[in-house]
């Protein structure tokens, strides 16, 4: 049974910083290249970061240049999203994603809010 289950969102004032975490299983997690999305109120679901499967390959969106960075752990099959300078543009539920082919797996969401 595949799971990604997301953990660390919460409630931070602009400019914190915030690490979410993504434990993955039922699945060969070191094959499958993994990304972090995110979706707030009345907006699509967007790409806000993305790992090669190997993690040597990572891309960010623009609006997130500089302040998130995506790492991975294929030795305890975890995903994480470090988060610093929050603004309260990033204010949404963030989902983890694997994806191989046409595979997609998703997470629940865990939810951060920026705001003072």
């Amino acid at each position: 049974q595949v799971q990604l289950v997301e953990s660390g969102g919460d409630l931070v004032q602009p400019g914190g910083s915030l690490r979410l975490s993504c434990a993955a299983s039922g699945f060969t997690f070191s094959s499958f290249g993994m990304g972090w999305y995110r979706q707030s109120a009345g907006k699509e679901r967007e790409l806000v970061a993305d790992i090669s499967a190997n993690g040597w390959r990572t891309r960010n969106a623009d609006s997130v240049v500089g302040r998130f960075t995506i790492s991975r752990d294929n030795d305890k099959d975890m995903l994480y999203l470090q988060m610093n300078s929050l603004i309260p543009e990033d204010t949404a539920v963030y989902y983890c994603n694997a994806h191989w082919g046409s595979t997609n797996y998703w997470g629940q969401g865990t939810q951060v809010t920026v705001s003072s």
